[in-house]
């Protein structure tokens, strides 16, 4: 499974035929004594790709590039959370 990482997008892909599996997010500011942060704002499998693991592989994904760059994690999406 390719994952691809479109920094310009903020975003996470794996290519599926025609459509895509995405998890977005946002970089966040860095503040006074804090290192800057990344909020995972959603996750989106097409409905005919789902419960084959595509969601979990890409958070996990994420949260691995987010820790590489040493950056805060927090989730706004609810499937993310989950792995927090």
């Amino acid at each position: 499974m390719k994952i691809s990482h479109n920094p310009d997008q903020q975003a996470f892909v794996i290519a599926l035929g025609n459509t895509q599996a995405v998890l977005n997010y946002s970089l966040l500011p860095e503040s006074t004594g804090n290192e800057g942060g990344v909020d995972f704002t959603r996750t989106y499998v097409p409905s005919e790709f789902r419960g084959q693991g595509y969601a979990e592989a890409l958070v996990k994904h994420g949260l691995y590039w987010a820790n590489e760059q040493g950056l805060k994690v927090q989730a706004s999406c609810w499937y993310v959370r989950d792995f927090l």
